[in-house]
């Protein structure tokens, strides 16, 4: 009797055995699958970068660039006088961005002499409302004339 169960835990034994080496053949399969797919994809990326630098190569020839730059562009060679020092340059302005402002473009403005000059497309502050022009609508009462 102990031998017929010892046949049975030995059967059993071999049977999980196999079924797991079975499982891990099977994952392997699956691994070098997906290993063959991700060389086929490293290979495909490569390809595409080689071409690509081709294309750079191309493009970035600089006979290439001197004949397109002639061909669309209007320019014409430096002349010697067109070189100056740097002791002909204006002076920097003193402060051009206030430390406190939080928009440095805004903070040159207000620093600007003159800034307060009345323009041809701004007019110039006045005590009294303009009427609106014959035609136009009148705003609504309490709302501001801007």
């Amino acid at each position: 009797m102990i031998l017929r169960v010892l046949n049975f835990v030995v059967i059993g034994a071999l049977v999980l055995a196999a079924a797991y080496v079975y499982r891990i053949k099977f994952n392997s399969t699956v691994q070098a699958e997906r290993l063959a797919k991700l060389r086929g994809e490293l290979r495909y990326e490569r390809d595409t970068i080689a071409a690509l630098r081709a294309e750079w190569g191309q493009l970035d020839n600089p006979e290439r660039i001197e004949t397109l730059a002639n061909r669309f562009l209007q320019l014409k060679p430096i002349a010697p006088t067109q070189f100056d020092t740097l002791d002909h340059l204006p002076e920097r302005p003193s402060q051009a961005v206030r430390a406190d402002s939080a928009d440095p473009i805004g903070g040159m403005i207000q620093t600007l002499p003159g800034r307060d000059a009345v323009t041809g497309s701004i007019p110039a502050p006045s005590a009294t409302p303009t009427p609106p022009p014959s035609g136009a609508p009148n705003p609504p009462k309490g709302a501001s004339n801007r």
